[in-house]
């Protein structure tokens, strides 16, 4: 556990070069035990990089890190392991490691939706995310959202007062609440067997930089994505795109025309997404 950790904390170490690594030396342990000369041989692992996988901060207190996870129940699942998601397996760019709390059986849920959506997102918006996770937490389906203000909280929201499973996708570490009103939402996951997860180690606080990428996974895990609301230029739109790279069906609610909040998501429509009124429009896909 320890060398996996490690490997999360280095910056600049994304899961591309990871991948790249273990294909060559098959464990975190050998990867640890190269050298500077050595890793500079590699394709692709210029002396930036080089450098961080030596530095000795990085390798330090890791004993500290992997009690922390244990003292307060957060698992790690690995690509190499057998518990990791087939579904985010083959996407491009798939993270290696992943830190979780909660029910990881939700990782291999048959049907699973991602819904997506502004952060200030109007009270419209509001009524459409809980009465739409509601309904197919109802049938079944496995909510996936990222935790943040708006769209997602409600989505999240919608899910646990039908009873259903929900899977809180995250920006930071499993130790930080982002937003920090959250808190109760992030318990309220936990208490009804849903699942907290993250690939940021512990300690990694919620940069800006980190949601974009965060958003594949959401997408990745999904097999279709509703978005809600989302404004012309939207984080939500990233998520959309990782989506259709990945092959994953993208379904729209309709908006106000003349909300601001709306217009990312009526383009969608124009240019070809499913406009879906009802639960029943994804359902029969």
């Amino acid at each position: 556990m320890e060398y996996w950790i490690w490997l999360s904390r280095i910056e600049g170490l994304g899961p591309i070069k990871i991948k790249q690594l273990l294909e060559i030396y098959q464990t975190p342990e050998n990867i640890w035990k190269l050298s500077k000369k050595e890793l500079m041989k590699i394709k692709g692992i210029g002396e930036k990089i080089a450098n961080k996988i030596v530095d000795a901060t990085y390798r330090e207190n890791l004993e500290k890190y992997a009690k922390y996870m244990k003292k307060y129940d957060i698992g790690m699942i690995t690509i190499l392991d057998k518990d990791y998601p087939e579904r985010l397996k083959h996407i491009y760019d798939a993270p290696m490691i992943l830190y979780y709390k909660g029910n990881k059986k939700l990782l291999k849920h048959s049907y699973t939706i991602g819904m997506i959506g502004c952060r200030e997102c109007s009270e419209y918006g509001k009524q459409v995310s809980l009465t739409f996770s509601n309904k197919l937490a109802k049938q079944g389906v496995c909510i996936i959202s990222g935790m943040a203000k708006g769209i997602d909280s409600y989505s999240h929201r919608g899910c646990i007062q039908a009873g259903g499973k929900t899977i809180a996708v995250l920006g930071n570490g499993l130790d930080q609440i982002y937003p920090k009103e959250n808190l109760g939402l992030y318990n309220k996951i936990l208490e009804t067997e849903g699942l907290i997860l993250s690939e940021y180690v512990i300690g990694t606080k919620p940069n800006k930089l980190n949601f974009p990428a965060r958003n594949r996974i959401i997408s990745g895990l999904s097999d279709g994505v509703i978005v809600v609301e989302a404004k012309e230029k939207s984080g939500t739109l990233n998520t959309v795109d990782f989506a259709l790279e990945q092959g994953k069906d993208v379904f729209v609610i309709p908006g106000n025309i003349t909300s601001k909040s709306s217009i990312g998501t009526n383009d969608l429509i124009k240019q070809g997404a499913k406009c879906i009124t009802c639960v029943e429009d994804i359902l029969i896909c």
